[in-house]
């Protein structure tokens, strides 16, 4: 992954795991629109509550009703980011309002993306630990390091913490953590706190479970691990055709249970080919998706050849019908946020 040097082996194992168990979570599961439920989680936090409650709507990332912000995760065969970047721009004939960037939990905390171009929202899911890491304060200084940091960016950034927290895939998880989600709420409200006091105001927080629960059992519903309306700017949801699943399958869980409080963000998405043009007839349902769901307000495309471990094809011009299907979504008025 650009920019990531030699960290990038460590992260791609990571994404490498998650992306294959959750393959195989999605072929265990039939997908059924989770139920509204409460937070269920202890009302006991780290550190008081933030002063100001979070923003409704976006943040120092404005959500722009209407208009969608598109973007990607950009990792391409052969190329750099500037150089796919300026593909997908000849593409598309725009560029990425969005790019996105995975960082390791610790040892890579850079002071500038010089890749991602000054107009563009820069994304990063920053990898977690195990919960009892960051409620000790064990962690507070690698904390504290990366909120400088992106502060020091002086550019607007979303934050996507310890993402897909109900899965089984990652350290962060309630699987690997006692099967206590309400650690992961202390752990994102301390972090919070300390990102407030080292003054990254411009970093909007993303929330963002993924799409279906493994395992799929009362404690990992992903309501549980909500840190609260005051602490989110942004929430997120993880979710791919693996199983052939509609956007509407993926999404709509997620939408039903916090659209009408904070703007959605599709941050992980894309689809793999099910056999002869089956990749275009996806986005166009997804383009549609979209646009019937107003408060849906980024979509961040997973846009890689090379995922490393398997031979999946993310790239939305793996064929020309695919590609033409996008270009058409990229340029209507629904994602010019």
């Amino acid at each position: 992954m650009g920019g990531l040097a030699g960290h990038a082996g460590r992260v791609d194992d990571e994404q490498r795991g998650g992306m294959n168990r959750r393959r195989a979570l999605s072929l265990l599961t039939m997908a059924v629109p989770a139920a509204t439920l409460t937070s269920g989680v202890a009302t006991a936090a780290d550190a008081a509550p933030p002063v100001e409650a979070a923003s409704a709507w976006g943040g120092p990332v404005r959500f722009r009703r209407g208009r969608a912000m598109l973007g990607s995760y950009l990792s391409l065969r052969g190329r750099t980011l500037t150089e796919s970047l300026e593909l997908r721009r000849r593409q598309l004939g725009r560029d990425q309002r969005i790019v996105h960037r995975y960082y390791p939990w610790t040892g890579y905390a850079p002071v500038s993306e010089p890749e991602v171009p000054s107009g563009a929202v820069l994304m990063v899911s920053w990898h977690g630990t195990f919960h009892k890491r960051i409620t000790s304060g064990r962690s507070d200084r690698d904390i504290a390091l990366m909120a400088t940091r992106l502060a020091g960016m002086r550019r607007p950034v979303m934050l996507r913490w310890g993402w897909e927290m109900n899965g089984n895939w990652f350290d962060w998880d309630g699987a690997h953590n006692g099967r206590k989600p309400a650690g992961y709420v202390r752990s994102w409200r301390r972090m919070h706190r300390i990102f407030r006091e080292e003054g990254a105001t411009n970093v909007a927080w993303v929330w963002g479970p993924n799409w279906n629960s493994g395992p799929d059992v009362s404690w990992n519903r992903f309501q549980r691990y909500y840190p609260g309306d005051a602490y989110v700017d942004w929430v997120g949801v993880s979710g791919y055709n693996f199983s052939r699943e509609s956007p509407r399958t993926l999404f709509t869980p997620i939408v039903a249970a916090y659209g009408k409080r904070k703007p959605i963000v599709l941050a992980e998405t894309a689809a793999i080919g099910h056999g002869r043009n089956t990749k275009a007839p996806w986005i166009r349902k997804l383009s549609a998706y979209v646009d019937a769901t107003p408060s849906i307000g980024a979509v961040v495309w997973f846009d890689t050849d090379q995922q490393k471990g398997t031979s999946r094809n993310f790239r939305p011009d793996s064929d020309a019908e695919a590609l033409a299907a996008y270009r058409r979504m990229a340029r209507k008025s629904r994602f010019s946020g």
